[in-house]
C-alpha cells in the first residue's frame, strides 16, 4: 500500500516515513503543498495524509485540487489546528478524516488502514495460487503446511504476484507498488527481494514458482525456467 505524507516539519516526517516503512508500507514525503498536490494528482496513492500549515500551498489548498483533479483518494488531515471551523473546512472540501498533534501513533495507523479499505471496496482477503496462500488481513502466508516467514516487502511482492498470476511483471512495477520514490529505479532491489521470495517459496516445499522472464519482469506460474 503507497501513503503520500506532506508535511513540513522534517523531523516529524521521518518519523512518520520510517514507522509506517516498518509497517510495510511504501511512503512517499512532500515537504511543500506545491510538491504534494502535484504528486497526489499524479501518482497512485492508497492514502493522503496531509499537514494543514504547509509552504507553497496549505492542505486546504491540496484537498480541493485533488478533488476537482477527479482524485479521490482517502485522504487524513494531520494538524495542530483542532477548532471546529477548519475540521469542518477539511470535510466540505472532500478530506475523509482529521487527527490532531501530538497523536498516537496507533491510532493513526488504524485510522489510515480504515482509510486504505475504502480505496479497494473489492479485495480478497485470501489469495491463492497452487498450493500458496497470504492472508492480507493477518499478513501471514503458508505454502502448503508450512508457513513462510516473510519480511513486510515480501509479503508485498507474494500479494502483488498472487493478485496476478502467470502474467509478467516487470520489476518497474514492483517498484511502484512495493517501494516508493525514494528508490533508485536502477537498483538491484526488487531482484534481491523477489530472489529471497523465491528462495523461502523452494524451502518450504514444491516445484519453483516465481519465474524470472528475460528481459521483462518475473511471473509467477506453474513450469517454467526460473
Amino acid at each position: 500500500m503507497r501513503v503520500l505524507v506532506v508535511e513540513d516539519d522534517a523531523k516529524l516526517a521521518g518519523y512518520l516515513q520510517q514507522a509506517l516503512r516498518e509497517e510495510g508500507y511504501a511512503v512517499d514525503v512532500a515537504s511543500t503543498g506545491t510538491e504534494g498536490s502535484l504528486l497526489a494528482k499524479t501518482e497512485p496513492y492508497d492514502v493522503l495524509v496531509l499537514d494543514v500549515l504547509l509552504p507553497g500551498k496549505n492542505g486546504f489548498q491540496i484537498v480541493s485540487e485533488v478533488r476537482e483533479a477527479g482524485v479521490g483518494t482517502p485522504t487524513l488531515m494531520l494538524t495542530a489546528r483542532d477548532d471546529t471551523a477548519s475540521v469542518v473546512q477539511s470535510l466540505d472540501l472532500g478530506a475523509d478524516d482529521y487527527v490532531t498533534k501530538p497523536f498516537k501513533f496507533d491510532e493513526l495507523l488504524a485510522r489510515i488502514r480504515a482509510l486504505a479499505r475504502r480505496s479497494a471496496p473489492v479485495r480478497l482477503e485470501v489469495l491463492r495460487y497452487a498450493d500458496v496462500e497470504l492472508d492480507r488481513l493477518k499478513q501471514v502466508a503458508q505454502r502448503g503446511e508450512h508457513p513462510l516467514d516473510l519480511t513486510a516487502k515480501e509479503l508485498q511482492l507474494l500479494e502483488q504476484f498472487l493478485l496476478r498470476p502467470e502474467t509478467v511483471i516487470r520489476r518497474t512495477e514492483l517498484l511502484e507498488k512495493v517501494w516508493d520514490l525514494q528508490v533508485d529505479p536502477d537498483s538491484n532491489v526488487v531482484d534481491v527481494h523477489v530472489g529471497n521470495l523465491r528462495r523461502k517459496l523452494q524451502q518450504a516445499g514444491g516445484p519453483p514458482l516465481i519465474h524470472t522472464i528475460r528481459g521483462l519482469g518475473f511471473s509467477l506460474k506453474h513450469g517454467g525456467r526460473e
